[in-house]
C-alpha cells in the first residue's frame, strides 16, 4: 500500500469512528446528563469532522497528538457505567491512563478513576433551573441557543421566557425568525416554530414563553409557573444594585447582568473569581466581554511570570449603541458612521481587572478602537514582565494553560499562521491567544488575544449561570 493510500485509508477510519461516536456522546447527554469533553471543549452536537478536528488540536502536554482510536475505547467504556450528572474529558482520562494505568483492561480502569460518580456514589440531579432573558438582542438571542443546546435530559438549565417591549407588526414571528437565523452566526442548529395564541416559541421542543412588559415591576413569573428563576438582563439599561433589584420580582432568585456592573454588584469572570462569589448573593454581573477576553491570559502571565504594568488596547467590532450614519449620539466619537470609520472610544475594561482579579498589583491601563467588522476583536496586551522570559517559553505556557487546568475553557490558543478574525467566530473560549503574533524581549512581553465579543462572551454568561445555579456539573477524572 502506498503512502497515499495508506493516509486515505487511516483518515476513513477515523471517520468512522468518530461517527460512531456521535450517537454516544449524544444518548449521554441526552440521557444522563453526561458531557463529553476533550480538553475541555464539548463533543456534543459535533459533526464527524468537528470530532475529528478537536481531536487534532488537543494534543497532550508532551505535544502528542489525539487520535479518536485512542479515546473511542474510553467513551464506549463510560456508556457502560452507571455514572452521575458530570463532564467527562477524554483527553485527562487517557492522559490518566497512560501515567497510572496502561496494560490494565480500559473498562476497569475507567470504572475505578470515575468511581466517585458512578454506582452507590450517584449523586442526584439537582433538577432543572428556570431561567428567563429579559431582553432579546444580540446577547440574549447567542444565549438562547446555548441554553437551548444545552437543555439535555431537562435536570440542567431550562430556558421559560423572554421578557420583550412589544413592537409593531407581527412581533412574535419576527423575534423567531431573528433566533432562526443570525447574519453573523448563521442557523439555529435545529427547529423554532411559534404558537401565536400563547405567545410562545417553541425551539427543538423548549417553550419559551414571550412576556411582554414595559417594565420589571409590572411581571409577575409565578403566573407562568416561573419558580426561583435565575433572570439575566440584556438590557443593559440598569447597571446597579437598586435597579438591578427591580427584577426580583415573585419568581426571580437572582439576576445576572451582561454588563459591567456598578457600585457593589460584583463582576464575575467565570474561571477566575465565579467560585469566589457568595451563594447569597442575588444580584450580579458578568462583567464586559473585553474583560472576560484580557483576565484569562492576565492571568496565566501574571502566574508564570508576575506582571509590573501593562497596557490593553482593544479594536473591537462596532456594536448596537453606535450609528450606522453620522447622527447625534451622547458619547463623543460614537454618533459617527460606524461601518466608515475607525472609531477611538474608551473601555472599562482595563479599570474592571482590579475588581476581578485583586490580587494583580500591576497597574493596568487600556483604550479600544471600533472597527468596521461586526463580530470578533482583538485584544493587545502590552505587558512588562517581573523577569526575564523567552517567547517560546512563553507561548508553551499559554498552550499548556489552554490544554488543561482552571482556564481551559476560558483560554485557547492558535499557531495558525494565516488567521484572521472571521475565523474565530463561534469560538466558545473567551479569548484564543495568536501565538504567531507574540513578541518576546527580555521581561517584555505583547500579545494579540482574538475574541468571538458576542458568543464567546455568551459562553461565559452560561457557564456563570451553571454556577451559580448548581447545575455546573464536575469535570472528571478530577486532577
Amino acid at each position: 500500500m502506498s503512502v497515499i493510500e495508506d493516509k486515505f485509508t487511516r483518515w476513513k477510519h477515523h471517520e468512522e469512528l468518530a461517527e460512531a461516536m456521535i450517537p454516544i456522546v449524544g444518548k449521554l447527554h441526552r440521557e444522563k446528563d453526561v458531557t463529553i469533553l476533550l480538553h475541555s471543549r464539548s463533543l456534543v452536537n459535533k459533526s464527524v469532522v468537528s470530532i475529528l478536528k478537536t481531536h487534532r488540536f488537543a494534543r497532550m502536554i508532551e505535544g502528542e497528538e489525539l487520535s479518536v482510536t485512542d479515546t473511542f475505547p474510553f467513551l464506549q467504556a463510560i456508556a457502560g457505567l452507571d455514572i452521575a450528572a458530570a463532564k467527562i474529558d477524554l483527553a485527562l482520562l487517557l492522559k490518566a491512563y497512560k501515567e497510572n494505568g496502561a496494560g490494565q483492561d480500559v473498562a476497569a480502569f475507567t470504572a475505578t478513576v470515575l468511581a466517585d460518580a458512578i454506582g452507590d456514589h450517584k449523586s442526584a440531579a439537582p433538577g432543572p433551573q428556570d431561567v428567563v432573558l429579559y431582553g432579546f438582542g444580540r446577547i440574549g438571542r447567542l444565549v438562547a441557543r446555548l441554553l437551548v443546546e444545552k437543555s439535555g435530559s431537562g435536570n440542567g438549565l431550562r430556558l421559560r421566557a423572554v421578557v420583550v417591549r412589544k413592537g409593531k407588526g407581527e412581533d412574535l414571528k419576527k423575534r423567531a425568525s431573528l433566533l432562526r437565523r443570525d447574519s453573523i452566526h448563521g442557523a439555529f442548529n435545529g427547529s423554532i416554530t411559534v404558537d401565536e395564541e400563547r405567545s410562545q416559541i417553541i425551539a427543538n421542543g423548549n417553550v419559551i414563553q414571550v412576556i411582554y412588559s414595559n417594565s420589571p415591576e409590572e411581571v409577575d413569573y409565578t403566573a407562568y409557573g416561573i419558580a426561583d428563576a435565575i433572570l439575566i438582563d440584556n438590557t443593559g439599561i440598569w447597571r446597579d444594585r437598586a435597579g438591578l433589584s427591580s427584577h426580583l420580582r415573585p419568581g426571580i432568585a437572582k439576576v445576572l447582568l451582561t454588563a459591567p456592573g456598578k457600585g457593589d454588584v460584583p463582576n464575575i469572570v467565570h474561571g477566575i473569581n465565579h467560585l469566589e462569589v457568595d451563594p447569597a448573593e442575588r444580584v450580579l454581573s458578568c462583567a464586559s466581554c473585553t474583560t472576560n477576553a484580557i483576565v484569562p491570559p492576565l492571568k496565566a502571565m501574571d502566574e508564570e511570570f508576575g506582571i509590573t504594568r501593562g497596557h490593553v488596547e482593544t479594536v473591537h467590532s462596532f456594536t448596537n449603541d453606535q450609528n450606522l450614519l453620522d447622527n447625534y449620539h451622547k458619547a463623543d466619537r460614537r454618533g459617527r458612521s460606524a461601518p466608515l470609520n475607525l472609531v477611538i472610544t474608551e473601555t472599562g475594561a482595563a479599570s474592571a481587572v482590579a475588581k476581578v482579579l485583586p490580587g494583580l498589583d500591576a497597574k493596568i491601563t487600556g483604550n479600544s478602537i471600533r472597527v468596521p467588522t461586526p463580530d470578533v476583536s482583538i485584544a493587545i496586551l502590552s505587558l512588562q514582565l517581573q523577569r526575564e522570559t523567552s517567547r517560546d517559553e512563553v507561548l508553551e505556557h499559554l498552550r499548556k494553560v489552554s490544554l488543561t487546568g482552571p482556564l481551559s475553557r476560558q483560554l485557547d490558543y492558535t499557531e495558525a499562521t494565516d488567521a484572521v478574525s472571521s475565523d474565530f467566530i463561534g469560538s466558545r473560549a473567551a479569548s484564543i491567544v495568536d501565538g504567531n503574533a507574540a513578541i518576546v524581549d527580555g521581561d517584555s512581553a505583547i500579545l494579540y488575544v482574538w475574541y468571538d465579543n458576542e458568543f464567546g462572551y455568551s459562553c461565559q454568561v452560561v457557564r456563570t449561570v451553571q454556577h451559580i445555579s448548581g447545575v455546573e456539573y464536575p469535570t472528571l477524572p478530577r486532577v
